[in-house]
């Protein structure tokens, strides 16, 4: 009996010892008002909004580290116009100005923005779930009633977690929760036909282009010999034909040229310089000027970098990520090494191979590493540049006609402005010629609205659930939305609808009044309370008045919103642009005017603000202005003034004195002490 007895102390205490690991790492049930998944830039706004609301907040990332893109490389912002980015989206580029001593920062280092977003995590009291990735959904009567989870570091682990939530935001990069609870999605790119598109499916287009002439062979001139790396054998269908290729992904790549900093870029795993012969061919008919030959080389804050994909051959690895958005978990991984060590490969390649140009290859090797960056992680980003996975085929699927206008929604919960963009999806023989196929990059006119419909999913499929990331668009349309500050500003209004859902319609997201969704994001864009700053633009006829006659300049890229007001007159005829905005709360009140950077412009802008009391003259020196980044503008600060209730003050700019055009766009006043928050 005794041993009976000591046979079941130790069976029990094995089986204590088994499952102690499921007590040491929390629970494994959990149940919240809002379940976000993907610490993304998006899923952290819209944990933190979620949060700001009241409401209980999970936010499950399958990595280590929050931000996503926006702390994982890509610090030189797609902004396409600033005129799109509102609420917290702006709020982050704000908090990174004050880091750098700016009002707004469009230009930044991964480890400063991975900081303001573990702020907003920190300061909303947001759980976090790391390491931790979605095996299944389980969806009943149009419900997600739970997910199931697991251990993405060790998922031969027992642990698995369950998470149940009155509504879902999926804000992942590859739509991994909107698939498993059974939304209907699309991969690879419609034919032109489907939506009555012009610049969806197959495009043979001459941007990051090879030029003719490259032979495609790996001995030149014998197609016999078979193909270089990375050259398709198949034929270029015709132009708008449907296809599942998906767009290149890259690295955005940081490095740094200050000795204390760097780390020596040394060989890769499964390095191969022959992955790189194209390059070669491509370098004896462009001869090698600089690494700005094959690089976007963005320069970064202290002395760093976001390089990006430049040309007919550079970081982007065409096609090597076709079956990305719905493999397996270990298929991309073995997707994401492989960028990875082509990447590294090319680094190496270009500061090493004796075949390079000397001049280039210790050019290549004044660069390495930043020691201060993903340290955790060899140095490397943690984050593979996902520019397109699964789309969800929701309520309404934006298409090229709401990117150029032609429709526009009527349920605005986000905006976006970037141009049409594709990258290259493959690469074939044209001709006996080496020719990239799918890239695409066609500009807009302005800045147009996202629908709500687009961030959920129909109907009859899942009503708890709303997808701001890979949203319902078409291929072309998602390549002109696909930005972080615009993912931002969709996953901020998906937390507020999943607030009102909750309260109001029992979770279900396709009954909330969108009015109201836009209402909350623009009066309290911060979801804290303060007070949101006030902005007057040139086309906001009832609080600007015009004296004598200005020209209207359409002109998305330099101006805030669609278009600015121009004078080329030189001060010759008396002229001004009043802006009068509706104080509601007296105090005080920091003054900023946006400064479009244009050929020919006055050095000199004169500057009257009236606080409703007294005027005060200023003049803006356009010399002193630095515009950096993908804009054309810049907001310039006036001054500090206590303006009164009402509308009784003014900002006006006048064309005295002027030496050059004078342009007037917009005005903007934020509370003083909005960055005491």
């Amino acid at each position: 009996m005794r041993r009976i007895g000591v046979l079941l102390f130790g069976w029990l205490t094995a089986s204590v010892a088994l499952f102690e690991p499921l007590r040491l790492e929390g629970k494994v049930s959990k149940s919240v008002d809002v379940c976000v998944y993907g610490g993304t830039s998006a899923g952290v706004i819209a944990a933190y909004a979620a949060r700001q609301s009241g409401k209980s907040v999970l936010l499950i990332e399958p990595g280590r580290h929050l931000g996503g893109m926006s702390s994982g490389g890509l610090g030189y912002t797609d902004i396409g116009n600033k005129y799109v980015v509102r609420g917290l989206a702006l709020d982050f580029y704000r908090r990174l100005g004050r880091h750098y001593g700016k009002f707004e920062q469009w230009i930044f280092e991964p480890k400063a923005a991975e900081a303001v977003f573990n702020e907003y995590i920190e300061r909303a009291g947001v759980e976090v779930w790391y390491e931790s990735r979605i095996l299944s959904a389980a969806v009943t009567d149009g419900m997600i009633r739970s997910i199931r989870l697991e251990n993405s570091v060790s998922p031969s682990r027992r642990l698995r977690r369950e998470v149940r939530a009155k509504v879902y935001i999926d804000c992942s990069y590859e739509g991994d929760l909107m698939a498993r609870a059974g939304v209907g999605y699309s991969v690879g790119r419609e034919d032109n036909g489907r939506y009555g598109e012009t610049y969806n499916g197959v495009q043979l287009m001459d941007r990051h282009q090879f030029p003719d002439g490259i032979d495609p062979y790996v001995i030149e001139g014998d197609s016999s010999s078979g193909l270089l790396y990375g050259i398709s054998p198949e034929p270029v269908e015709a132009n708008g034909t449907a296809d599942r290729k998906v767009q290149a992904y890259n690295y955005r790549i940081t490095l740094t040229d200050r000795p204390e900093n760097r780390v020596e870029i040394t060989k890769p795993d499964h390095y191969d310089p022959q992955r790189y012969e194209l390059l070669l061919r491509l370098k004896r008919h462009q001869p090698w000027q600089s690494l700005r030959d094959v690089f976007i080389w963005n320069e970064m804050p202290n002395g760093k970098t976001d390089i990006n994909n430049f040309g007919g051959f550079s970081t982007d690895v065409i096609g090597e990520n076709w079956n990305y958005p719905e493999a397996g978990y270990s298929e991309r991984e073995r997707i994401r090494k492989f960028h990875e060590d082509y990447t590294k490969g090319l680094l190496y390649f270009i500061g090493h191979d004796p075949r390079i140009p000397d001049s280039v290859r210790h050019e290549m090797q004044r660069w390495g590493y930043p020691a201060d960056e993903y340290a955790d992680n060899g140095y490397w980003s943690h984050q593979l540049y996902v520019r397109e996975a699964r789309r969800m085929v929701g309520e309404l699927v934006m298409t090229q006609h709401h990117c150029e206008g032609r429709q526009v929604v009527p349920d605005p919960v986000g905006w976006a402005a970037y141009g049409m963009d594709s990258h290259n999806c493959d690469r074939h023989v044209v001709g006996g010629m080496v020719k990239n196929e799918g890239n695409v990059e066609i500009g807009l006119t302005a800045p147009y609205p996202i629908s709500y419909r687009a961030i959920t999913p129909k109907r009859d499929e899942v009503g708890n659930l709303l997808v701001p990331v890979c949203l319902s668009a078409s291929h072309i349309a998602y390549g002109s939305i696909r930005m972080e500050p615009v993912f931002m500003v969709l996953s901020q209004s998906a937390a507020i609808a999943a607030c009102l859902a909750i309260d109001r319609h029992d979770g279900c997201v396709q009954d909330v009044d969108v009015a109201t969704v836009l209402e909350r994001l623009l009066r309290d864009p911060l979801a804290d309370g303060s007070l949101p700053d006030i902005f007057v633009d040139n086309r906001d006829a009832s609080s600007v008045v015009v004296n004598g006659e200005w020209e209207t300049v359409a002109n998305p890229w330099r101006a805030y919103g669609p278009d600015y007001l121009s004078d080329r007159s030189a001060g010759a005829l008396p002229k001004s642009v009043r802006y009068v905005p509706e104080i509601v709360s007296e105090g005080l009140y920091d003054v900023y005017l946006y400064v479009p950077k244009i050929p020919g412009g006055s050095s000199l802008l004169p500057v009257t603000v009236y606080d409703g009391k007294e005027s005060s003259r200023t003049c803006i020196r356009a010399g002193e202005i630095v515009v950096t980044g993908q804009t054309g503008g810049e907001w310039v600060r006036v001054g500090r003034y206590r303006f009164s209730a009402g509308n009784r003050g003014y900002v006006e700019v006048s064309n005295k004195g002027a030496d050059g055009t004078v342009v007037a766009d917009a005005v903007l006043l934020v509370h003083a002490d909005s960055g005491d928050r």
